[in-house]
């Protein structure tokens, strides 16, 4: 009876425009690249239909790159439409105890905040995963779901309602969170071939890459599947000619060891579709786009005013301007620190490297798995290859840059080519400028008291010079 009293006064208190507003519609996947054949990917050829019928019902973009490549610390610049490195979230697996608890910078605001002040009501099915301190149900008023006692969990809260829960006549944002490429694929019947693959050249041409490598293309496949429930159900309840979908993943590929968590092409590329009442359709645009711009096109489409503190644009606003190039980064993973910057312009991509005593594959949540433990295996009795070695165990340099139009695969570092000493000046100053304009708070190590709670939670994992204090510590306890 109270649930029905409070639906009835939401609903009575709207106002007299809200139902000629849009209902908003995040579909958010993990871990997934685009490896559709409309992204070039042609071993996915007509393997993904629900996609490519959202594609022509839209625009697809062909170039968005998302603020991280690890998702804690997009999903927390993405939900607030500010990078991450300004909010102090660009620490990955932050805010998980109350000694270390980070709270949004004055005046931001997220996305759900902001919806249910101009009349939506507001869920998300699926994970949070943000990293600062929060109450839910200020951020999701459809979403009743009362978490167990100590239940947090390794990925936030977990949202339960849809627009099921939502009032007749309330526009709603709603995001649904799906696995993509976490997706299990056991019951895929039609599965991508291993040995037809061919792994990048920063991989040994063996079985375990190559299955990893198909197994990518299986969960996009998968994904296609679970994509076409949501609209089947939007559909049949009637929703779908007043619903703008967004379809977009959080970071790229978790099944290569060179993409999600690091700021090459593979970690921060993303598919990025956009169909609904108003929107263009059978579109492609090729222009670089952010993931951030995702969050301010939200918004405007709702007919809600642009806070001045984003640092995306409205694709489809009148003073709309094309980018010339999109910063990501990368901070601390889990226990691993580390801090690295990457810009994206037309032709290049160039990375800063500040922490050059780590190599690459640092101790990280994949240490167990087959393909990490092969590297370290081939490494060891100096059976890896030239390339592999120097990709995931060779000293970093402080600076990398490519040409993607001739090394997609980004082998080849022109960083210290005389013939490119004019973009490499060019892409650090663009780097440089963005450190200072959007206050980048990775130029401050991470304070002692948010370490100590990572070495509390992670111990023996903890491998990085920063940690020494608290293994003395805890030495002298003893």
């Amino acid at each position: 009876m109270k649930r029905l009293l409070v639906l009835l006064v939401t609903l009575f208190s709207l106002p007299a425009s809200a139902a000629d507003k849009p209902n908003i519609l995040w579909i958010f996947c993990e871990d997934l690249s685009p490896w559709m054949e409309s992204y070039g990917f042609p071993v996915n050829a007509g393997k993904t239909p629900t996609l490519d019928k959202l594609s022509k019902d839209g625009i697809r973009f062909s170039r968005c790159y998302v603020p991280a490549p690890v998702c804690s610390a997009c999903r927390s610049a993405m939900i607030t439409g500010v990078y991450q490195t300004t909010t102090g979230t660009h620490q990955h697996r932050s805010s998980r105890s109350p000694e270390a608890a980070i709270q949004l910078p004055a005046g931001i605001k997220t996305l759900p905040q902001i919806f249910i002040e101009h009349g939506y009501a507001t869920f998300n099915k699926g994970k949070d995963d943000y990293n600062f301190v929060y109450n839910r149900k200020e951020h999701y008023s459809a979403d009743t779901q009362k978490p167990k006692p100590g239940k947090k969990g390794f990925y936030g809260k977990k949202g339960q309602a849809d627009w099921s829960a939502v009032p007749n006549g309330q526009p709603w944002f709603g995001q649904i969170q799906l696995g993509g490429g976490k997706t299990n694929t056991r019951k895929l019947t039609d599965k991508v071939d291993p040995s037809t693959m061919k792994v990048p050249p920063y991989f040994p041409n063996e079985e375990i890459f190559r299955q990893e490598w198909a197994h990518h293309y299986d969960t996009v496949r998968v994904t296609d599947g679970h994509v076409k429930e949501i609209m089947d159900r939007l559909k049949a309840d009637g929703l779908l000619e007043n619903t703008i979908v967004f379809f977009f993943s959080d970071h790229g590929n978790n099944h290569s060891l060179r993409h999600k968590q690091f700021c090459y092409e593979g970690g921060v590329h993303v598919p990025l579709i956009i169909s609904g009442p108003g929107i263009e359709k059978n579109a492609t645009r090729n222009e670089l786009v952010s993931g951030l711009d995702i969050s301010a096109t939200t918004l405007a489409l709702a007919g809600i005013a642009l806070p001045n503190y984003l640092h995306g644009q409205d694709l489809f606003g009148e003073n709309y301007q094309a980018r010339d190039h999109v910063v990501s980064a990368r901070d601390r993973c889990d226990y691993t620190i580390d801090r690295i910057r990457t810009v994206r312009t037309e032709k290049f991509r160039y990375l800063r490297n500040f922490m050059t005593d780590r190599i690459l594959l640092q101790p990280q949540y994949r240490d167990g798995q087959a393909q990490t433990k092969r590297l370290r295996e081939l490494h060891a009795k100096g059976e890896l290859g030239k390339i592999p070695t120097r990709a995931f165990f060779g000293k970093r340099p402080a600076e990398e840059l490519y040409d993607l139009e001739k090394d997609p695969h980004q082998i080849n570092n022109l960083a210290n080519n005389p013939k490119f000493a004019g973009e490499l000046k060019r892409h650090r100053e663009l780097l440089t400028k963005w450190i200072k304009e959007t206050g980048d708070k990775g130029e401050q190590p991470e304070s002692k008291e948010h370490l100590r709670a990572i070495y509390k939670r992670w111990g023996n994992k903890c491998v990085n010079p920063e940690f020494d204090v608290f293994k003395k510590e805890a030495v002298k306890t003893e």
